[in-house]
């Protein structure tokens, strides 16, 4: 169904898909259509007759994105409450971002620095680490790991 049509109706629809989206989540499946996705190619820099210079971007169905979010809110609630991801995790955390990430970064340096004290910075991108070397059995022990097997 078209986003705009979802749009208009979503007073009407808003509470049958709550209760579809909410059983889905207790049965731990997800419909075919909210796997499928368009993937469509944007450029990225370059001459534009190389395909290489294009990457790709998964556009989801509307009702898959919707899951998305749905599963996105219940994944970041659960780290949060079982105090998995500490105050310095900006990546996928709503109301941070790389640019505060940043921030922070360079106040604390700046601030060692003033200090004369040394300064030792670590940074990680899980989402990096899984495009170099996408594990599917890393990605199950990561996730078990934090209880997030069921």
């Amino acid at each position: 169904m078209h986003p705009q049509v979802l749009r208009e109706l979503a007073d009407v629809i808003a509470r049958p898909l709550l209760i579809i989206f909410e059983r889905l989540w207790q049965l731990g499946e997800v419909p075919e259509d909210c796997k499928r996705a368009n993937v469509t190619p944007i450029f990225k820099k370059g001459k534009e007759k190389d395909p290489g210079n294009y990457r790709p971007v998964n556009i989801p169905s509307f009702p898959g994105k919707v899951m998305e979010q749905i599963i996105l809110e219940n994944i970041s609630k659960h780290m949060k409450d079982k105090k998995v991801t500490g105050n310095s995790q900006h990546g996928f955390t709503k109301g941070k971002s790389c640019l505060a990430n940043l921030i922070v970064i360079y106040n604390e340096m700046t601030s060692s620095v003033d200090e004369m004290r040394g300064v030792d910075l670590l940074s990680s991108s899980l989402v990096r680490l899984l495009t170099l070397t996408a594990s599917h059995n890393i990605l199950i022990d990561k996730l078990t790991k934090y209880r997030l097997d069921k």
